[in-house]
């Protein structure tokens, strides 16, 4: 493939370079960027075409954009759906009748912001800022802006994903990475460069790891899935790591069918196998690492027969795959959502993480780069708390005393904050807000035990471009909120630096940044001196209350006009380590505690976390469980990213459901025929804890003890009241997840390996939304104790609530300090880990 030959080969004058919006016939064009809503993690170079009457009538990709070079996936072709629907919300609205009977008045903006500001000022004075718990979306859309109204105009510090234990979504490759290597990681298939492959530096990994992710689906945090083909066309070759045969497993030379929940195992044993054949970078670990004995000696013993037995793999596999990666003359290491929603979450990321760094795989062309976001604009989550008054500060709720309260995870602790919603202790939350997320249909792990505890919280608002299952269910205030096309906003995810531009609006929907900007403005006006969202959205640019600000220099119309978006030359160098460029003081070396690469990581450490690579057996499994294993004879994974849909959006999209029309459980052919199932029958998924609907496929590139479930169904064609909620309880894959199950550190969850049995579904079967709603669900949890389920919940009250009070204690006490040191932030954690090393907490 040659990208020079296609880059000289694009007509830039046809496509209006150094223009970002003209006149084609009746349209308006508009040059910018899409991400969500509707969702999406990237950022695609667009076209965006408006009709004379300001309607959204075409969107192309623009070949402009170095980022996608012209290309969409079918979400984005599709965008003119999303943006046109008739079932958008058009007004704010008022609940007018019982939660869950979907009655609501229309009422204007003025009367909703009088009717919220009224209530966020009256539990401020009588119960605390922090009684307020915030809850936004995943959509890389609002990661800076929602944090940043909830500090400094709601001023509390419990914001989270609430019903997501484990912090179970990227954040643990981001910490584990952090404390590793003193930055996040990406693989290099030259995203960082302007001119892409072109570029004289860049050279195509030999080898990537394809770990846990199928990217061409995903196209998940700022890396574009079909980069990868574009490699393979240069000759990258593949190895793939999933429980499901992928596109890109079809091709790979190696596919390492693992067993839900043992990565850790297999991570381990390639380590052993490259150490062990002496296949390492001796000068990258002699110049620039720390504790490779410690490492030696921890993956002894656990060879490829040892993790065969446990992942289901052949032996030779795992150590051919492991020669392949360590003998490429450079290779990378592309992951995904599997490595924490596992309870040994942190310790596959360690393996991860060590096998770049025993074979020097680390910031080289083509290996995994050091990468953070574009020009230092990289305060999103907890952006602003230092502006919380410390007595609400205090009231953030952690339940780890290493991992959450070092402030590397800026977020509350979901459970903690679960546990305070059932129990008032150490206080009742009495305001929801919910921006852009909806956690009865997507993120609320045990579905049903959220629903009741969202609505023992006095008064919920949500803001959202459609009404979902959790508005219906929930909601007084419900706000209109603007798509992409419909705001202007600026965010930074890895690089470049990009702008999207408003060309269209929807009646009388708000973009995020009208929203805050107006509520803020009544809520805490000295917090909130912008005028309007392009001056925010420069302040984010070039402030964001940054000590001497960020390095970008220009301002929202600046980026606007060059297109969108702008690369950073940091991001585009490699070795950096070697160039000063990483550490503080200028030195070489990495931004870590040691100044090294850690093999033994002092944050791990620090955090009462294995500082080893290692390896949890899931909580139920035919090996931890095997009585049960005979009554649920099937390993259930689930949360496979599908081409049409983006998280629980574009349910509402026809051309979508066109291609995609039901929840699908994946089961091999002869486990089907064993229980008399079908292609396309509906099938029950069941475990202790719950069950759902979803429709058999059959496909032969799965085990054949092993099935894999969709999550984030709803049906927006269905009854939205009450007991349907849009069927949201009735395909739901989190009926069966637990809360309060997490690996070590309170870091990773089980939802992708659990144990299930599958029957097909007969006519008049009670269907899970009436079980929910009406009966109060299946009953196998207990309110207020903190256990996902009542066998854990017997097994805590046998073994005694000390261990968990001391965790408890432990957290408060370090909240304490924290209180006093707002300012302690990601890596300056990490140094006082290693300062305050006698102090670990276990």
């Amino acid at each position: 493939m040659d990208y020079q030959e296609f880059l000289d080969s694009v007509d830039r004058e046809a496509y209006h370079e150094g223009e970002w919006r003209w006149q084609e016939g009746e349209y308006t064009v508009t040059r910018t960027n899409h991400w969500s809503p509707p969702g999406c993690h990237n950022g695609c170079g667009v076209l965006l075409y408006v009709d004379k009457e300001g309607k959204l009538a075409h969107i192309e990709g623009d070949p402009l954009a170095p980022f996608n070079g012209g290309k969409l996936c079918m979400r984005c072709l599709d965008m003119v759906e999303a943006v046109n629907h008739p079932d958008r919300l058009k007004y704010p609205m008022r609940r007018a009748g019982k939660r869950g009977e979907n009655k609501w008045e229309r009422i204007s903006w003025d009367e909703a912001y009088e009717e919220i500001v009224e209530k966020v000022n009256a539990v401020k004075r009588d119960f605390g800022s922090h009684t307020i718990l915030f809850v936004h979306g995943t959509g890389r859309n609002i990661g800076w802006q929602l944090p940043l109204f909830a500090s400094t105009a709601l001023e509390t510090p419990n914001v989270c994903n609430f019903g997501f234990t484990g912090f179970a979504c990227y954040l643990p490759r981001m910490i584990g990475a952090s404390a590793k290597m003193g930055e996040m990681t990406i693989i290099d298939v030259s995203e960082t460069h302007e001119q892409r492959y072109a570029d004289p530096s860049f050279k195509r990994p030999e080898v990537i790891m394809v770990w846990g992710n199928e990217p061409l689906k995903a196209n998940a945090d700022g890396f574009l899935g079909h980069w990868i083909l574009e490699c393979m066309q240069m000759g990258t070759k593949i190895i793939s790591i999933d429980p499901r045969l992928t596109w890109l497993g079809a091709k790979a030379e190696y596919w390492l069918q693992v067993r839900p929940g043992t990565d850790g195992a297999l991570g381990i044993a390639m380590l052993n196998t490259i150490i062990n054949e002496d296949l390492v970078d001796h000068e990258f670990i002699d110049l620039w690492c720390y504790g490779y004995e410690q490492l030696v000696e921890s993956v002894q013993g656990k060879d490829a027969d040892w993790a065969a037995e446990i992942c289901g793999l052949d032996a030779d596999d795992i150590r051919g795959a492991a020669r392949l990666y360590a003998t490429a003359e450079n290779a990378s290491i592309q992951w995904g959502l599997a490595f924490e929603q596992q309870l040994s979450a942190l310790g596959v990321t360690a393996a991860a993480c060590d096998l770049m760094g025993v074979t020097g795989n680390i910031d080289n062309p083509g290996g995994n780069l050091l990468i953070k976001c574009a020009f230092d604009i990289e305060k999103r989550y907890g952006l602003g708390d230092f502006k919380i008054p410390r007595e609400n500060y205090a009231g953030k709720l952690t339940l780890s005393a290493g991992i959450e309260s070092s402030d590397i995870v800026a977020c509350a602790s979901s459970d903690a904050l679960l546990h305070a919603v059932e129990t008032g202790e150490p206080f009742m939350p009495q305001i929801i807000w919910l921006q852009s997320a909806n956690p009865l249909s997507c993120s609320g792990m045990d579905a049903p035990r959220m629903y009741e505890a969202i609505n023992k919280i006095p008064y919920c608002v949500v803001a959202d471009p459609f009404m979902t299952p959790t508005a219906v269910a929930h909601a007084d205030i419900v706000l209109p909120v603007a798509m992409s096309c419909e705001r202007n906003s600026v965010r930074t995810w890895w690089t470049p630096a990009r702008s999207i531009s408003k060309c269209t609006s929807y009646y009388e929907s708000k973009s995020d940044e009208q929203i805050i900007l107006e509520l803020g403005r009544l809520l805490k006006p000295e917090n909130w001196p912008w005028k309007d969202d392009k001056e925010l959205s420069t302040w984010y640019l070039t402030d964001q209350y940054a000590e001497g600000g960020t390095r970008y220099e220009g301002d929202f119309e600046e980026l606007q006009a060059r297109g969108g978006y702008k690369y950073d030359p940091w991001d585009a160098e490699y070795y950096k380590y070697e160039k000063g460029m990483c550490r503080p003081d200028g030195q070489p070396g990495f931004d870590t505690a040691t100044g090294r690469f850690e093999f033994w990581s002092w944050g791990y450490n620090h955090w009462g976390v294995d500082p080893m690579p290692y390896h949890l057996e899931p909580k139920d499994s035919p090996v931890s469980t095997p009585e049960k294993f005979e009554e649920y004879p099937f390993i259930a994974t689930s949360g496979g990213r599908s081409y049409e849909f983006f998280h629980s959006e574009h349910r509402q999209l026809e051309t979508m459901r066109e291609f995609h029309p039901w929840p699908l459980v994946t089961i091999h052919p002869d486990a089907a025929a064993e229980y008399g199932i079908e292609d396309g029958d509906w099938v029950w998924i069941e475990t202790t804890h719950g069950r759902c609907r979803q429709k058999a496929f059959l496909f032969p590139g799965i085990k054949r003890d092993t099935i894999h479930l969709e999550h984030a169904w709803w049906y927006p064609e269905e009854e939205p009241a009450e007991p349907s909620l849009y069927g949201t309880f009735d395909s739901n894959i989190n009926n069966m997840a637990l809360n309060f199950e997490t690996g070590q550190g309170g870091i990773g969850s089980g939802i992708k390996s659990f144990l299930a049995k599958i029957y097909k579904y007969q006519e008049g079967d009670q269907m899970p939304g009436e079980k929910v709603t009406r009966e109060g669900g299946w009953g196998d949890y207990i309110p207020g104790v903190m256990a996902g389920d009542k066998e854990s919940a017997e097994k805590q009250a046998a073994e005694g609530n000390d261990a968990l009070q001391k965790q408890l204690e432990n957290a408060r006490r370090v909240q304490s300090l924290k209180v006093k040191d707002a300012d302690m932030q990601g890596r300056n954690a990490l140094e006082y880990a290693k300062e305050h090393a006698d102090e670990v907490i276990k």
